[in-house]
């Protein structure tokens, strides 16, 4: 039996979470994506240099790689990252692939499927990616506008989303998460399209927001827009988003993505990462 999910947006002052401004890190040329692992390591894509760091959450810097190119740990356009405890996924999206690296930045392998000769398995421009709990890779293909899932070894499984998918096609898609239960979350303009693990339409929800970024680390959901930033708690039933106030900094942040992670919110702008701290209701 399908589980159907609902979004309210709770917009109220007495409903917001606060957090405040604690220190920031980094100093990158345009920031694309970021996320972090179960251990605490932050990773960075950043499209302006081709490239990819690595920082503790203290905003220590601890590795980098990249630069503008198509042989490995090279980039064209790095539009997503992913982290697991022991690797790392790149969108490499200029070069239609998917770069795996472990977790100290050491290239692993790479997946390309544009020139395959079945179509079903094909992607190109890839815009977003994650991992279930089962290691099986989801690929956010926006040549194609649809999910092309891969098992841990690169082989294809199916493909959903797509065109002939109905109320669950996908039009517009921007970025892909997907929870601990493995349900795989779609920003598709103003909607949020929820999928199961298998490819099956959950929920499709007008948002009314056009948020630009999407982060789920443990239950801990995200969704941002360029001055706005959103939360739930995915264990809780149905999805009711909070506003997130941001206080004790007066600079005017442009959003390119945000986490939480141990009651800490990382709120990555173009430039760096700013760190805000959990006040108690």
């Amino acid at each position: 039996m399908k589980t159907f999910l609902a979004i309210i947006f709770l917009s109220a002052t007495s409903s917001c979470q606060t957090y405040t401004f604690d220190f920031s890190f980094g100093e990158f040329n345009s920031a694309s994506s970021f996320h972090i692992n179960p251990a605490g390591f932050l990773f960075i894509s950043d499209y302006g240099s081709d490239g990819i760091y690595k920082y503790d959450t203290l905003g220590t810097f601890i590795e980098n790689i990249g630069g503008y190119g198509w042989n490995e740990a090279a980039f064209d356009d790095p539009s997503d990252i992913f982290a697991t405890p022991l690797n790392v996924y790149v969108c490499d999206k200029n070069n239609h692939r998917i770069q795996s690296f472990d977790k100290d930045l050491n290239f692993i392998s790479q997946l390309s499927t544009r020139e395959s000769e079945n179509p079903d398995e094909q992607f190109g421009y890839p815009l977003s990616c994650g991992t279930s709990n089962q290691g099986d890779l989801y690929i956010l293909d926006s040549e194609n506008k649809r999910i092309v899932k891969f098992d841990l070894f690169g082989n294809f499984i199916q493909n959903f989303g797509g065109y002939d998918w109905g109320n669950y096609s996908l039009s517009n898609p921007i970025t892909l998460a997907i929870s601990s239960s493995n349900n795989i979350f779609i920003l598709d303009g103003k909607k949020i399209i929820v999928f199961d693990q298998y490819g099956n339409g959950i929920s499709a929800i007008n948002t009314e927001k056009a948020f630009s970024g999407m982060k789920i680390v443990f239950d801990n959901f995200t969704a941002n827009t360029s001055e706005e930033i959103y939360t739930t708690d995915l264990a809780t039933s149905g999805i009711q988003l909070k506003q997130i106030n941001l206080t004790g900094t007066l600079e005017k942040l442009n959003i390119v993505d945000a986490l939480i992670f141990n009651q800490k919110l990382y709120v990555l702008s173009d430039n760096e990462i700013l760190v805000f701290k959990k006040v108690q209701d």
